[in-house]
């Protein structure tokens, strides 16, 4: 009974983050309708092992981008104030999220092509 309490109370807390951050960020929304276009094309296009690598990407953007606002969040959590590292931490968590959608980008180039 304890593993199933805390497995449940792991997925209360995870859909809590991102209901808060659908809510609280744009570009998570944004990036929740691109990859919704994005499967809706892969189911449409795609079969086996070249859907579920489009969808496993596409979550992975989400995921990045879940990561990118836990880092912003933590940074203005210690301080709000201007700091040229708390810059390269936003920024850094930022890159992480391209690279994950580039490649999801490459992903979808390669399938498209071969």
């Amino acid at each position: 009974m304890k593993l199933i309490q805390h497995v449940r109370s792991r997925i209360v807390w995870s859909w809590a983050g991102l209901v808060d951050t659908w809510r609280s960020e744009y570009s998570f929304r944004s990036w929740i309708w691109a990859k919704l276009g994005s499967a809706t094309l892969a189911f449409w296009l795609l079969d086996g092992a070249e859907l579920a690598l489009i969808l496993a990407l596409g979550l992975l953007v989400l995921a990045a981008e879940l990561f990118n606002t836990a880092v912003e969040r933590t940074v203005d959590l210690v301080s709000l104030e201007k700091s040229e590292l708390a810059r390269l931490a936003k920024d850094a968590a930022s890159a992480g999220v391209m690279m994950t959608a580039i490649a999801t980008g490459v992903a979808w180039g390669v399938v498209l092509v071969t």
